[in-house]
Order: C-alpha cells, then structure tokens, then sequence
C-alpha cells in the first residue's frame, strides 16, 4: 500500500512558565552545516547508508525546515534516522526523550559506533554517578555533542531545566510517543507534562514525534498532548511484508513448552524474543531452554539495572540466542536480525503484540510471529483490571476483546492489524498467516448461539461465563445447588459439547456484539440488543472450529513449568481399542486391568505409536520388565494400526525437563520408607496430596514396592483393607469413580481407594 502524507492543524498547548530571555534571539532552526553536502551525501557521510528508506527524506527536510514533526512508521522502518540525521547536521544539541534507561544506552552505543568520537552522544539519567553526569554537563556546555538521550523524568528537574535553558537546542524528539497518550499501551503520566517543560526550556524549537503503532485515536492525543503546532504528518504503511503471524492453541503447559523448545532446537542460532506476562515464567522458560541446551537467560523488571542491561548486551552482541522477557524488554531495541518472536501468553492490546512483533525482521528478512492462545490467558488478563477505576476497566477491556478477536478469528490476520490501525488490506490471501496458509474450517453455530442467549436471559444476566457454562453442560456445583438453576429446562442442554466449545462460542458472541460484559459487575454476561434480535430472528452464526481448544487440563500459570507426559492429542480411536485388549489380557491373566498397564500409560501409547518392546519403556509408568512381561500384544496391535492407517510416528524429539523425575521418585520412596506422612512429603515438594498419589501410582505399576501401610493404616482399619483389596481382585475397571459407586455402603474416599490401589499394584502388579 502507498504511503501517505498529510498535515493537520492543531492548537497549541503552551505553559505560562516564563522564558528566558535569551531563548527569543536563539535560532528557530538551523540549516544543514555540514559543508553544502546534498542529504544523501550526508547520510552516506554519517551512516554509511546509500540511500533513505520510505519518507525518511522527507521527514528529516521537514524537521530541518523548523516545521513540527509526526512520524507513524512501523518498527524497522528506520525512525531514528529521522531525529540523528538531523541532529548531526543541525547547530546545537537534540534533545531525544526516551522512555526506558535500556533503549537510551542501546541508541547511544549505536550513534557512537557511527561516530569516531564518544562525545558526540550522551544519556542522563538516575544510572549516572555525580562524575559522569559532570562529564556530560561539560560536553554538552562545551558544544561537542549533538544527541542528549534524556528520560521524561529527567526533564522535570530544576537543575536539568536551567542547564537545558543555556544550551543551543536544534530540535526535541519524542520517542515512542504513544506513551503520551492513555489509550497507548504503555501510559506514562511524566509524558504529560513535555509539552510545559519544552516551552519552559526553548518555545521556539520545532518537535518531532515518533512511534512504531499509534490508532487513528492514540494519533490525535499525541498531537494534542504534545501541542504539536501545524505539524506535517507522515503516517507509513503499517505492513511488515517479511514478517509471518501465526496463533497456536495453547492446551497444556508441558505440550507447550515442548512445542516452543523444538522450535527453537530446529531454528538453531537464530535469534529470538519469548513474551510472556509475568517474572516468574521467565525465569522457569529460560530454565528449560538452557537445560536443552540452547542459549538464554531471562529479562524482568525484578531483577537489577545492572543485570538486565548485562542480559540485553549478551542478546545484542549474540552470546545468547533467546531472550524470555516481560514486556520490560524490547522497546526501541536496535536487533535487526530477530527472526522469531513467540508469545506464550496473549498480549494485553493489539499494540503490545504489533510493537512486540515488529522486533522481528528489521532488517527485512524473514521473521516469524507465534503467540499461542488460551481462554485462561484471557481471564487471566481480565481479573488484574479489578481492582482498577472503572474508566480503566473499560479501556481495558474494550483492548483486550480487540486482541481477542485478532486470535479467534478466521480471516486474513494482517488484514484485521491493518484496519486496527486505520489501513485498508485489499489482497484476499496475504500468503503471510496461518489462516491465509491454512484456512480453517467454520461450523454453524445457530441453533446453539440461540440456546446460550436464552439461558443468559434465564439467569437474569447475573452470571459470568463460567457459571453460565457449567449449567449449559449440566455440571452440578455448589452454587448451582443453591439458585436451584439445575431445575432449568436448559440444565444440561449442551450436554452434547464439551465446555471448551461453549465458552469459545460466548466469546463470538461477545466478539458479535450479541452478548456484553457488564464492567461494574465485572464479568456478569448481558444481553445486547442484537442479542434479543438475534433470539426472536436467529440467523447464521459460524464459528472457526480449530479454536475450540481445551483449557482444562492447562496447568496453573503460577505452578512451575513442569515438561514431559504427553506432548500430542491421544488418538482417541487407538486408545479405545489399546483398552479392549488390556480388558482380554487382563481376564487371561486372571488380573484387574490396571495391573497390566495404567492408563495414563495407554494414552502414553496412544499418542507416541511405539512398535516395539523396546519403546514402550517411553511410555509413563512402564518399566522394561512389565514391557516384556505384557507388552507383546500391546506393540502388535499398534504396529498393524500404525500401518493400516498411513500414520507418521512423532518424531524423535524429546525435550529435558527442569523437574528431575527420577530424582522425585527416589525421594517418594526414602521418605517412605522413613514411614513421613505423605502430606509431609508432598508438602516439601510442593504437591497436592493427590498428585504425590498418582506419582506413587506411577512408580508400583513400574514395578517398585513402596513401604505404604503406616500410611494406610491411619486412613482404613483391616477390615476395610481387606474389603477393598478384595474389591481389586475381581473388578474389571480402572475407575475409581466406579469403584466408589460399587462400594457406596462403605463411603471410601478417592485417597483411601487409590492408596490401597497402589499397595495392591506393589504385592500384585509384577
């Protein structure tokens, strides 16, 4: 798309601050001073470049010109050229605003690598010892340097004004100027207050203002704000041609972290930047990826000046490959070969993820986009706005519906960042994304958008979409007991989905206008007007079949990124079938079926295809002897199903865990054995008393005997041993819910049924 450049008029926000007197005989602007050499010798004189890029010329006559700025140009686009250029061919100093300590030291490193002196740029700011900022006075007092990175901070203080007031200033520039603006992603109120302390300093200066994603909205505040005064706009298109935008659902935190290990291990020295929300997940995804060797450390405002901006220089000068970072990092980041960014969780607004994305690929070559996407995230995002004033929560949430709809959605996604920002995509395949690529199958919705609205009406529109879902699939809780709205006609009327599929469609239908969140009440579903329409006149209502996702099973986000298990969805059709043969072997056997195999162990099979004998010890709770002991039939019957159906093996990638399993199994089994309370135990490991079972579980079907009767004998005395372990040897199921139902009379806890499982396993399984 063509570029656009146009002008608009704007009144000027000026201080009643006094002004020096000498600041009215100062120049207004200066001419080019660099010995009658054209802008393009000069550039090649400075930078080394053989040309401009876009509307950089443009922009930098304008600047020269005296004439207020405002450039809208994508990361990679070559903003800073627009302020340094200019800086270096204009009389006096450039004073640039930056917003983060890290991108002032990344910008000076770079002017001063062009430069044969070091003087020629500076920073001030809190970093500085008395020393250095001395130094810095006196260079900038003494006429050698042309660019003073300062912070909006910095501009505030007494000190700072009187000595800016004395100083021959060519122009400000205002980097990452949406920062000025409340509707930006990254609101700074000292942004506010630029426009007084540039008059108090010099009224007479020209402004240039830069940003990498502004809407038509954030636009208008920044040349309000700033008081730009008749500025010319330059506004440059917002696509990155090179960049590849993809969304991938994220089901379970261990199948995620897997996907972006491999991905990393198979783009192997390239560069990249992983998102993530919060500090904590940071620091648990660079663990794993070091343990699978691959260069990375971690970035978050926790950790100290010193060692972040060591991180930054080991990721700029590629001692580390990847950087695992909160949104802390990034802005302004000279990298240009970046070729991935990855968003483990999704962003708060669409401009967070277009800046963040738009730090891959700035030197136009490839760079790929991966944001991986939960409804949990999404909720996530939607309870830390609730503590904030109301007119927070509702610029808030208006942000994150718009990034919501960018995931779900099935159309062109560079065509839906393009509108986002007021640019007009035309092309019907971008051939960029993943729904241009892969175009996903939509389903018709109708029938069940028209139930999900009624049952809103039903519950008064008091209920958020949890509540609203647990009484469409008939689950039975507490609260629902209590309102009594499992004696509603539609208890249990989407019975026929799964849950995942109604909260995606709730979210469409918010998404469509049908449905709204009441901000006040946070969350509470309503009905809209469309949405009454919509029940007395449905009309077709699709919905993209490949985001209906499960998030129940997604670990919580505060837990540690624990890897391993299952890394695919268990072919459902296989394990049915590895089940029936369990069920014939074990009857042959005379045995339960789970002492031949558990069935975590046959999803195990059902997902990872072994063939042999030999692979089956892959699989969770199976040890090489009861892989020789049962496994014969078990690998035949995948082998024929392997090949009747054409089916490709996983590959062999496998990924090392943080968690050391073999170490947590031989602690089990000592404190077992030092007969400690298993809440004890799973307390110091930081477990749920249920989880410490299942991983005894694990370790008796594998075949090693765990001492457990002190324990059992706390929770059941000998006869309701005995009654449950004769339970064991004759029931044809792995259920404990049945095996709970059968012995109903006895009212026996899970924990009392799975303690005495794992001791029947220890005495019978081998």
């Amino acid at each position: 798309m063509s570029t656009t450049s146009k002008s608009r008029k704007t009144t000027t926000a000026k201080a009643d601050a006094a002004k020096p007197a000498k600041a009215a005989t100062k120049k207004k602007v200066a001419t080019n001073n660099n010995g009658g050499l054209s802008l393009s010798d000069s550039l090649q004189e400075y930078f080394g470049f053989n040309g401009f890029k876009g509307q950089q010329e443009a922009i930098i006559e304008n600047l020269m010109s005296g004439r207020d700025t405002f450039v809208i140009m994508p990361t990679g686009g070559g903003k800073s050229l627009c302020y340094q250029l200019p800086a270096m061919l204009m009389p006096g100093v450039a004073i640039i605003v930056s917003p983060l300590i890290a991108l002032m030291k990344n910008q000076v490193d770079l002017v001063r690598g062009y430069s044969s002196k070091d003087d020629v740029a500076h920073f001030l700011n809190s970093t500085l010892t008395k020393k250095e900022i001395r130094e810095v006075h006196e260079d900038l007092q003494q006429g050698h340097t042309k660019m003073l990175y300062v912070a909006p901070e910095t501009l505030t203080k007494a000190e700072n004004l009187e000595l800016f007031r004395d100083l021959e200033i060519s122009f400000f520039a205002v980097d990452e100027a949406h920062c000025i603006s409340e509707w930006g992603h990254d609101f700074r109120p000292e942004y506010r207050r630029l426009r007084e302390m540039m008059d108090v300093i010099n009224d007479k200066i020209p402004v240039i203002a830069l940003t990498a994603t502004a809407t038509p909205k954030v636009q208008s505040d920044i040349v309000k704000n700033l008081g730009l005064r008749n500025p010319e706009i330059f506004i440059s298109s917002f696509n990155r041609n090179n960049l590849y935008y993809e969304i991938q659902p994220k089901i379970k935190k261990d199948q995620t972290i897997r996907s972006i290990v491999k991905y990393i291990v198979q783009n192997k020295g390239k560069s990249g930047i992983i998102y993530t929300l919060n500090r904590k997940t940071t620091e648990e995804l660079a663990d794993v990826l070091v343990a699978n060797g691959i260069k990375a450390v971690a970035y978050h405002a926790g950790l100290d000046s010193k060692l972040r901006a060591e991180r930054q220089d080991k990721f700029l000068n590629e001692d580390t490959q990847v950087i695992v970072a909160t949104i802390a990092f990034g802005m302004g980041i000279d990298k240009p070969d970046v070729r991935f960014v990855i968003h483990y969780n999704i962003p708060k607004s669409i401009e967070n993820y277009y800046q963040e994305t738009g730090r891959a690929g700035r030197d136009g070559l490839e760079g790929h986009c991966i944001l991986y996407y939960s409804h949990k995230d999404v909720a996530k995002l939607e309870h830390l706005m609730r503590d904030k004033p109301l007119s927070e929560r509702e610029v808030g949430a208006q942000l994150i519906n718009e990034t919501v709809a960018y995931a779900e959605s099935g159309v062109c996604r560079r065509k839906i960042l393009l509108s986002y920002f007021g640019e007009e995509w035309t092309q019907e395949n971008c051939g960029g994304c993943d729904n241009c690529k892969h175009p996903k199958e939509q389903v018709e919705a109708k029938d069940n958008a028209v139930k999900v609205l009624k049952l809103v009406k039903k519950l008064n529109e008091s209920f958020a979409t949890e509540y609203t879902v647990n009484v469409m699939i008939g689950r039975m809780t507490p609260q629902i007991q209590m309102y009594r709205h499992n004696g509603l006609d539609e208890f249990g009327a989407g019975k026929d989905q799964p849950d995942h599929y109604w909260s995606t469609l709730i979210r469409q239908l918010l998404l469509g206008g049908y449905l709204t969140k009441d901000i006040e009440e946070y969350g509470v579903l309503k009905l809209s007007k469309a949405g009454e329409a919509f029940i007395k006149k449905p009309k077709s209502f699709k919905i993209v079949l490949n985001n209906l996702y499960e998030d129940a099973n997604e670990d919580d986000e505060e837990g540690g990124v624990e890897t391993g298990g299952a890394v695919s969805a268990v072919d459902e059709k296989l394990f049915e079938m590895l089940k029936e043969l369990r069920q014939k072997e074990a009857k042959k056997k005379g045995l339960p079926p789970f002492v031949i195999f558990l069935e975590t162990s046959l999803q195990d099979m059902a997902t990872l295809y072994p063939t042999t004998v030999a692979e089956l010890d892959k699989c969770q709770g199976v040890s090489k002897g009861k892989a020789i002991r049962y496994g014969k039939p078990f690998v035949e019957l995948i082998a024929k199903y392997v090949e009747d159906n054409n089916i490709e093996k996983p590959d062999e990638f496998v990924m090392k865990s943080v968690v050391n399993k073999s170490g947590l199994k031989v602690y089990i089994i000592q404190q077992t054995d030092k007969r400690i309370p298993l809440e004890t135990i799973a307390k110091n490991k930081e477990l749920r008393l249920d989880a410490l079972l299942e991983e005894m579980e694990t370790i008796a079907a594998s075949g090693t005997k765990l001492n457990l009767d002190y324990a059992i004998d706390e929770m059941l005395d000998e006869y309701e041993q005995e009654e449950i372990l004769d339970y064991f040897k004759s029931c044809e199921t792995s259920s404990l819910q049945v095996a709970q139902e059968e012995m109903s009379d006895s009212n026996f806890s899970w924990e009392q049924l799975k303690i005495m499982r794992i001791k029947f396993l220890a005495q019978y399984g081998m």
